[in-house]
């Protein structure tokens, strides 16, 4: 193994062992979020406006962390999202004590910002990864979350129950449990994520450049005017829109049918299994597939999970339901991810895709608030349709993107 493999795979481990800490601590919190929103603003149709403004903070926070990592590098910029996070988790905490829903939002706006920096750990991944094995490497820090569902679901509930007898809420004891979690994954990156992945992926595009010429800064704009890097975007805003939207009201549907919280974490955890156990072979079948018919098989798979799961309101057929909705995700974030940093010269990757993540962010943002309302003055099954529409979208796009594509092929032949 040359010395470039060993610190590549290095990294890669290093981010991989933080993501499973910091998405064990977001899947803690994620299950108990809609609850806790309902309960402190005491109105069902605002029970997701804390969601969403998690996942606002989080949009309009990715492009700052994609400059500020080109600054301060990726190892400071994540520590410090996760250090933003744990005070995030210390305003809600506060919250529950003091039944105000303003602080709540606060604190949730301050992990969101957390969720945003750590998002964009899988594209540190990648740029110390040589091209035909970036799908890999990728899917090896979003595997991460396959940890952090064990830990979240082994810890949470736990945690619940330990924090009554302090005298404490019992929600109160998802987010202890995330604040100890950010705390853990802020100590390893800052301690371990040396070289930094910023140094090491400018020394690696002198090595493989990328179809854009190295020294190139194109306008985000004239990026997204390509129809591959379109594509890519387009697969991961709406395969986040679409998780989104079931996602955050399963938890309410669930209440409403008078499961017990260890069904709804069950549940979730379902899902978040579905999110994350696939990049054991998501990355392998990326780079022999290729990106186009990836994101293919996870638009249709969303389909799939958006009509399941309105058809019971059973345990079983709904985290059946929505581990296949955690897999379609799988697919298009993973494919769209690859597509993209596959497009950019190495000035263009850190601004590129916290641009894509600020996009993505503000879309499920915008699905999160908008269900809460929804599902207050319609149904699940509604949500479900109306998401399962939204999943045609980047499976229409893809496809024809691929057709013009072979038709180029066979022109240039």
């Amino acid at each position: 193994m040359t010395d470039h493999s060993r610190i590549a795979g290095r990294i890669t481990f290093v981010l991989f062992l933080a993501q499973s800490f910091a998405s064990a601590g977001f899947i803690a919190a994620a299950a108990i979020n809609p609850i806790l929103g309902e309960k402190l603003a005491s109105h069902r149709s605002m029970a997701t406006v804390p969601v969403a403004a998690y996942l606002l903070s989080g949009a309009l926070s990715a492009s700052g962390w994609g400059i500020l990592m080109d600054r301060i590098g990726r190892r400071n910029a994540i520590t410090l999202g996760l250090v933003l996070g744990m005070i995030g988790n210390g305003l809600v905490l506060l919250s529950i004590e003091n039944a105000s829903f303003a602080w709540m939002i606060i604190g949730l706006m301050l992990m969101g910002t957390t969720n945003s920096a750590t998002q964009l750990s899988r594209f540190a991944a990648a740029e110390v990864t040589p091209p035909e094995h970036r799908g890999r490497a990728i899917s090896m820090v979003i595997f991460g979350g396959v940890i952090g569902t064990i830990l979240a679901r082994l810890s949470a509930a736990p945690m619940g129950s330990f924090v009554v007898t302090l005298g404490m809420d019992e929600l109160s004891g998802a987010y202890l449990t995330t604040l100890i979690l950010f705390a853990l994954a802020a100590l390893l990156v800052f301690a371990a994520l040396r070289p930094d992945p910023r140094d090491v992926g400018r020394e690696l595009a002198k090595l493989y450049p990328s179809s854009a010429p190295a020294g190139q800064l194109r306008p985000v704009a004239e990026i997204l005017r390509q129809p591959a890097a379109l594509t890519a975007v387009v697969a991961m805003m709406l395969g986040q829109v679409v998780m989104v939207a079931v996602m955050v009201i399963t938890s309410l549907h669930m209440e409403d049918h008078s499961h017990a919280r260890s069904d709804i974490y069950s549940v979730v955890s379902a899902h978040t299994f579905g999110m994350f156990a696939p990049s054991i072979i998501s990355g392998w079948l990326l780079d022999k597939i290729g990106r186009p018919k990836m994101i293919l098989i996870g638009a249709s798979t969303l389909l799939l999970s958006c009509l399941a799961a309105p058809l019971s309101p059973n345990v079983l057929p709904l985290g059946i339901a929505l581990f296949l909705l955690g897999v379609g995700w799988n697919f298009c974030y993973v494919g769209g991810s690859t597509l993209l940093a596959d497009q950019l010269s190495p000035l263009e990757r850190s601004r590129t895709q916290g641009t894509n993540d600020f996009l993505v962010g503000l879309a499920s943002a915008l699905i999160s608030l908008t269900s809460g309302f929804l599902f207050d003055a319609t149904s699940y099954t509604v949500i479900a349709v109306v998401a399962g529409a939204l999943s045609l979208v980047p499976l229409a796009m893809t496809w024809r993107w691929m057709g013009r594509s072979a038709v180029n092929s066979e022109g240039v032949g």
